[in-house]
């Protein structure tokens, strides 16, 4: 063991994480899944504890002795903003299990998806229960672009798009503001996942039992609708769409170059065919001049973890680019969105949008109830 050097990568979610082991060649020794691991919800003490308890359970599965630290280990978690939290982190994994390993680096969720899909450079765009949005240029810089939570942020994720989808029903109800198409099978999906009857029923959903998680999984519904052709899901993924578009936008502003590859993470990407016609909209009307390569991960951003781990300790872990990510559409700022030649999106057996390859543009031209996809939060 002695010639073998191992690094190992946490990819830290709110409701779960994984963890891989690494040798110097690249191969996956070990690996580890556990619950979420974003310190701002659990604490740094707990937050560590799990940390530890994944990384046992990897060099179990790899076959290092416990007391063999690793080379280092990168931890990319939901919430790692800071580098004063991060440092404490890391301080206290090391304080907790002083054998984890001789190093450990403390970075955000985004730059874990980012090392992986792009680690020359590039931007990622999360869109799962929240969103966020990083940019690293060639030269190292980093910029960011939302990541602010569900009070303050998240345009485009799923809990945006579920309560979006709530909101529109109750506001059509009382008349306060009518809903660009029929409510009744959003309202429908809505009174099945949270199991009620009437308006008032949600209540204790949205303030004493609010749970963000279950909330934003009314999303999986509305993108089942969306795909069968509801015309009001199909606008609120639009909307989701514009909204993504914006952040990419801002970031391309800062990118300075006629290229940029988007890593796209989470769950709503699964609806790429009802988000497209919104985010293209959003791109044209931002003029964003950058050609865009869209890719998708094909392993966890875990291994991306574990190769910034490497790079903290001045080593390189090689990598296959083919075997790490496809490209499931090229944004040509000349092309019109009748015209898209290198769209892959039904190329994905896994991919929800399957079958609706022209986006379920009818109807939704009109945006998000503003013309050009300006204001997409309407």
């Amino acid at each position: 063991m002695s010639d073998t050097m191992y690094f190992g990568g946490v990819e830290g979610g709110a409701t779960h994480s994984n963890l891989v082991i690494c040798d110097h060649t690249g191969k996956v020794c070990g690996q580890a899944k556990g619950p979420g691991t974003n310190h701002w919800a659990l604490g740094i003490e707990t937050c560590a504890l799990r940390i530890i308890a994944m990384l046992r359970e990897a060099k179990k599965d790899a076959g290092i002795p416990f007391d063999v630290p690793l080379d280092s280990l990168g931890l990319t978690l939901s919430g790692c903003e800071q580098d004063s939290s991060n440092a404490e982190l890391a301080s206290r994994v090391l304080e907790r299990d002083g054998s984890s390993a001789r190093a450990v680096y403390v970075a955000s969720d985004t730059a874990g998806s980012l090392f992986t899909g792009a680690p020359e450079g590039g931007m990622v765009l999360i869109a799962g229960t929240g969103s966020n949005a990083l940019l690293r240029t060639a030269d190292g810089k980093q910029y960011g672009c939302g990541g602010w939570g569900y009070l303050l942020g998240d345009e485009g994720g799923a809990y945006w798009i579920a309560h979006k989808a709530v909101k529109t029903v109750f506001d059509d109800v009382d008349g306060l503001r009518p809903s660009p198409h029929p409510t009744d099978r959003v309202w429908e999906v809505i009174k099945e996942h949270f199991g009620a009857e009437t308006r008032a029923d949600l209540l204790p959903h949205a303030y004493k039992h609010f749970d963000k998680s279950h909330f934003a999984g009314l999303t999986a519904r509305l993108s089942r609708l969306a795909a069968a052709g509801d015309e009001l899901s199909a606008h609120l993924f639009a909307c989701a769409g514009a909204a993504l578009g914006a952040h990419v936008a801002a970031l391309c502003a800062r990118a300075r170059s006629p290229r940029v590859r988007v890593v796209c993470v989470g769950s709503v990407w699964h609806s790429w065919a009802a988000l497209r016609p919104g985010m293209l909209g959003q791109l044209r009307h931002r003029q964003v001049s950058t050609e865009l390569e869209l890719v998708r991960l094909r392993v966890s951003s875990a291994l991306g973890a574990a190769g910034l781990a490497a790079r903290h300790v001045h080593r390189h872990l090689p990598r296959d680019d083919r075997a790490f990510c496809d490209v499931f559409y090229t944004y040509q700022p000349t092309a019109t969105d009748d015209d898209h030649p290198n769209d892959h999106s039904n190329d994905h057996t896994n991919d929800h949008s399957n079958g609706h390859p022209n986006g379920h543009q009818n109807g939704l031209q009109r945006g998000c109830g503003c013309s050009g996809w300006g204001d997409w939060s309407q």
